[in-house]
């Protein structure tokens, strides 16, 4: 539920921001005629990614195991290299996000209604859609066929529509930067277990191979439908008896990606100018 819930904080407080600072930005140029295609747009958005979410779920469904197991584990890659991007791409432009969206909107408002309903609805619309699809994938991935992974996913939702507020009513100052690299990185951890687990998805669909080939296996010290089992599952994606293939993919994501999150900024334009210079030599 808590990893759940983290990529519904997460996710939601982006598309919170990213409509705050439009709604601001309209009301304080005085351009309140416009905040109605704005929401509009939004609302397009929210419904998109609500159908998506519905199409994953009840498409599934209809499919033979194996379809169900190599449509789990193939959007499972392409969730986490989605997810991947979007917390690189906010710990990068976190700062100048503000401008940015002030810019494409003053030129949807010299455009007409039209486009300003297509750019709230594509700067919602991203989120909505990353949203969905990595919140299916990681409800797929714990297996649990109760509530509580969505709940967890609409509460943290509902957290970001609160903060969002606040901030807008300007009643909560935090440090953005800092929260996006922190949520971001325990949302680097949670994507590797959903990696992990895709690709035992993908080994039950016999797409690839070392299904019966074990890392580990400590069932019995901890049990998977025991507390600390459905814990440690609901968090990070563990399982007492992962393949070689799954503790590899986790490795392999896991460790270099967090590495590179963590990287001093211009750390490797720095040594690109660096090794330019040095060969030009």
């Amino acid at each position: 539920m808590f990893a759940n819930y983290l990529i519904g904080l997460r996710e939601g407080l982006e598309a919170s921001l990213i409509v705050c600072i439009l709604i601001a930005y309209l009301v304080k140029t005085d351009r309140r005629d416009a905040l109605r295609p704005v929401w509009l747009g939004v609302g397009a958005a929210v419904v998109l990614a609500l159908g998506f979410g519905a199409a994953l779920e009840f498409g599934s469904q209809e499919m033979t195991f194996k379809a169900q197991e190599a449509l789990g584990g193939s959007l499972s890659i392409v969730a986490v290299g989605l997810v991947t991007w979007m917390v690189f791409w906010m710990r990068r432009t976190a700062r100048h996000l503000k401008a940015e969206l002030h810019g494409k909107l003053d030129t949807a408002l010299r455009t007409g209604t039209v486009a300003l309903v297509v750019t709230a609805f594509l700067a919602v619309g991203r989120e909505g859609l990353e949203t969905s699809l990595f919140v299916w994938t990681a409800v797929h991935a714990t297996g649990n066929g109760t509530v509580e992974p969505v709940a967890g996913a609409l509460l943290g939702l509902a957290t970001a529509v609160l903060l969002g507020w606040l901030f807008y009513r300007g009643a909560l100052r935090i440090n953005l930067a800092k929260f996006f690299t922190w949520t971001g990185a325990m949302l680097v951890v949670v994507a590797a277990g959903v990696l992990a687990y895709g690709f035992h998805d993908l080994q039950e669909a016999d797409f690839v191979g070392g299904l019966n080939t074990l890392a580990f296996d400590i069932s019995s010290t901890i049990a998977p439908d025991g507390w600390l089992g459905t814990l440690l599952k609901g968090v990070l994606n563990f399982q007492p008896d992962p393949t070689v293939l799954q503790v590899v993919v986790w490795l392999v994501y896991l460790v270099p990606t967090l590495a590179l999150f963590f990287a001093p900024p211009g750390l490797f334009s720095r040594r690109g100018e660096a090794l330019g210079a040095s060969s030009s030599r």
